[in-house]
């Protein structure tokens, strides 16, 4: 009987873990945008959601619960975080009943056309609503329990924006802390993220951090550019090197919340960016540092870098924002922080694609490369073998039914292949080459849905890049994600034959 009591319970932890390494292996890392209405004129949402499609934007976080904004994103598949906003804290907090029928106007009445997937309380509550502080781990824990009432706490997450100054001492990140003064309800915070399985969400701005520093914080290091190792920030106590702010902050709240016995509890950023213009005295807020810092934070995130701590374990952000926001108050930075004006043209055009740290912000020079006239077919289709198999190009597009199937010639596929390959090889002349069965071209080859990477660099903020074609241009990334997978499928192997083990004990 014991022997049997011993077993359920292995057998229940066992399926367990199978659980959880099964959410794990289905959540990559996403780039999202907040999308904030201090505009004169705001675009209507259903204009806002035809810029959101347009540009491949999947993950979206709202100010508030805008029952318009919720209908116009319904049946879009685009992943919603929405808010409660400060000013109702105080009330939520206070009153169950009030909390669930928030929930059920806000949330139940939308879901699931509309796919919300997080509810944020309020944001950088502790650090800006003394007042509201006090109730926010009532109001999130009631938001829950009617999430629980309406049998969708398993798909909507409920958690708290904090700002990053609420971590003190924050370099090197091994010795950060939080403010102790917000332990009373840092605590039970963090009890309930961790039981509910949720998450940390930080807003980070290495912006302000850089221009607080007085010249400390080099301008490099705040805007992701590849710096020497030389010059990397190296923490004294774990001689972890640190290349960027991002990541530094992000492992201060990892080490913040490990001082106070939490070592579970992801982090999202749900805010980050730079302005494209400011006042006089903000010389850094320019364009050229905006689409910096923006492009590489996507590839950041989307190469799955993860940090120093947790390398390989990428941190989904949401960019701060979608558009800019002629009507907020303060200095003429606190307006520019949008990738969009009202209108929905790029303030600039962010450069994903190409080697190296940092991209040429000028987008006029549009290069593809595709086969030559009268190239012979057979070593056209030997390039193309070549190109999406040792050379690592994603060729899924070319399949039957996928976009750039049709027309399914050697030459139109080879066109494809060959220009995904030459993007990822950062546009070197070397690389648009295959026997000389290749040129290089100033015309796009797109044609119809099916959209080649130049055209991409030039129209479209968030391009559909897949994880396998933004790591291909660094075969050590490239080599650690299939090492993640090979542990992975071992992991669960070895789930599975614990699991048969078990059986044939009984």
């Amino acid at each position: 009987m014991f022997v049997r009591e011993i077993y359920t319970m292995v057998m229940r932890f066992l399926l367990l873990l199978f659980a959880v390494y099964v959410a794990a292996a289905d959540e990559e890392p996403f780039i999202g945008v907040n999308i904030g209405r201090d505009l004169s004129d705001m675009p209507h949402p259903t204009q806002v959601v035809a810029l959101l499609k347009a540009q491949q934007i999947r993950h979206v976080r709202l100010y508030d619960a805008d029952e318009a904004m919720l209908i116009a994103l319904a049946k879009t598949g685009i992943q919603v975080a929405v808010s409660v906003p400060n000013e109702e804290i105080l009330a939520i907090g206070q009153s169950n009943t009030t909390a669930a029928k928030w929930v059920s106007r806000n949330i139940v009445a939308h879901y699931p056309a509309t796919n919300i997937t997080t509810i944020c309380v309020g944001s950088d509550v502790l650090t800006t609503l003394p007042n509201a502080a006090k109730v926010l781990v009532s109001a999130l824990k009631f938001i829950h329990s009617a999430l629980v009432a309406s049998n969708l706490d398993r798909q909507i997450k409920v958690s708290t924006p904090f700002s990053s100054s609420m971590i003190l001492d924050s370099f090197p990140p091994s010795q950060a802390f939080f403010n102790r003064s917000l332990n009373t309800i840092l605590v039970p915070m963090l009890d309930f993220l961790q039981s509910t399985g949720s998450h940390l969400m930080l807003n980070i701005y290495p912006y302000y951090d850089y221009m607080q520093s007085n010249g400390v914080i080099p301008l490099e290091y705040a805007l992701f550019k590849p710096l020497p190792p030389n010059k990397e920030a190296i923490d004294s106590n774990t001689l972890l090197h640190y290349s960027n702010v991002f990541d530094a902050v992000v492992d201060a709240a990892y080490f913040a919340m490990s001082f106070l016995n939490y070592t579970n509890i992801p982090v999202v950023v749900t805010e980050t960016g730079w302005p494209s213009k400011g006042d006089s005295n903000e010389p850094d807020a320019t364009v050229e540092n905006a689409n910096t810092y923006n492009s590489n934070l996507i590839k950041h995130v989307l190469n799955v870098t993860g940090t120093p701590k947790h390398p390989g374990i990428g941190v989904s952000t949401y960019i701060y924002e979608l558009y800019n926001e002629d009507t907020k108050a303060g200095p003429l930075s606190e307006k520019n922080w949008g990738l969009f004006d009202a209108n929905g043209v790029p303030v600039y055009v962010l450069q994903l694609t190409g080697s190296g740290g940092v991209l040429a912000n000028d987008t006029t020079n549009q290069t593809y490369c595709i086969a030559k006239d009268g190239a012979d077919p057979k070593m056209l289709q030997a390039g193309i073998d070549w190109a999406c198999g040792p050379g690592k190009v994603d060729c899924s597009p070319l399949l039957q039914g996928e976009p750039c199937y049709e027309p399914d010639n050697v030459v139109a596929h080879a066109n494809y292949a060959f220009d995904t390959y030459y993007h990822q090889m950062g546009k070197s002349p070397q690389s648009c080459d295959f026997n000389d069965m290749a040129t290089i071209s100033t015309t796009d080859p797109s044609h119809g849905s099916c959209v080649f990477p130049g055209r991409l660099d030039k129209n479209s903020t968030f391009p559909n890049v897949t994880l396998s074609s933004m790591n291909s241009t660094n075969s050590d990334s490239s080599a650690c994600n299939i090492h993640r997978g090979e542990l992975g499928i071992r992991s669960l192997l070895m789930v599975m034959v614990l699991l048969m083990w078990g059986v044939a004990l009984l």
